[in-house]
């Protein structure tokens, strides 16, 4: 236990200063302590930037319609402003109070009597003044869209770093034998299954193709021309056999009937006398 405790065992807590001046703690306020009346200003949160802002917000308030404005009523609550304002801030009160003295003339002007026949080309005196609230609406709809978009700062915020310097050294890879053989091996597989054949055509000769023919071939009856071609062959088989039968027809080895137009072509044997005056 402290030394403190044990001269005051109950303690208490002393009042806190409200303010130290030249080093002295100040609990209480001095008595020739002055306050201006004026010294504590509190700002509503309905301020106004001008007469215009201030009967834009009368009208809006009671949902009236801006092209037909009721003067009476809307002059009456401007002037209840205008003499609050006259009584705490009458540095401002001289603006408001033209805005004043311009509603009261148009107010004037729509109680006049107006003659019949300028009916159509009388101007509502109120014209002016709904050009120029509709105007002020929208340049301050404007900068109120303009103060909602993000500003740096406020809404967003930039973010700053520095980079260090840093040298990259690239090693290069260590490669083992083993690793190279194998790559090496894939490598010749895979060049294998790319690898060319080349498929040799065997030679048809013209004579042997000859005796083919002369074997399917009789003299006492007669074979269709176009079973003497083997379409297996393709076209070089075709072309061969073609060639063979011609020479036999040229040689009168083989006799060739068609029997009408566009019609079937067949094939026989020569005769045994045809056979003996090629052969003399």
């Amino acid at each position: 236990m402290s030394e403190e405790l044990q001269q005051n065992p109950n303690p208490q807590q002393e009042e806190m200063p409200f303010a130290i001046v030249q080093g002295l703690a100040m609990t209480s306020l001095p008595k020739d302590l002055y306050i201006p009346p004026d010294a504590l200003e509190i700002f509503l949160a309905e301020s106004f930037e001008g007469p215009l802002d201030l009967l834009l917000y009368l009208i809006k308030k009671q949902n009236l319609d801006i092209l037909d404005i009721p003067l009476a009523e809307i002059t009456r609550q401007y002037m209840v402003y205008v003499d609050l304002m006259t009584e705490l801030r009458l540095e401002l009160a001289a603006e408001y109070l033209v805005m004043a003295a311009m509603l009261a003339e148009i107010k004037s002007r729509m109680l006049l009597p107006r003659p019949e026949e300028g009916l159509e080309d009388e101007h509502d005196p109120r014209a002016e003044l709904v050009r120029r609230l509709q105007e002020y609406e929208r340049y301050k709809q404007a900068a109120e869209d303009v103060d909602d978009l993000p500003r740096v700062n406020r809404n967003v915020f930039p973010i700053e770093m520095t980079i260090p310097d840093l040298k990259v050294v690239k090693l290069p890879p260590q490669v083992d034998m083993k690793d190279l053989i194998k790559a090496l091996g894939d490598i010749m597989k895979r060049a294998d299954n790319y690898a060319h054949h080349r498929i040799q055509s065997e030679p048809l000769s013209v004579r042997e193709r000859m005796s083919v023919v002369l074997g399917v071939l009789k003299s006492e009856s007669f074979t269709e021309f176009t079973s003497l071609f083997t379409i297996e062959e393709g076209r070089g088989g075709v072309v061969v056999t073609l060639l063979a039968i011609l020479e036999l027809l040229k040689q009168s080895l083989v006799e060739i009937v068609q029997t009408e137009t566009f019609g079937l072509i067949h094939v026989k044997a020569a005769g045994q006398s045809a056979s003996n005056d090629n052969s003399q």
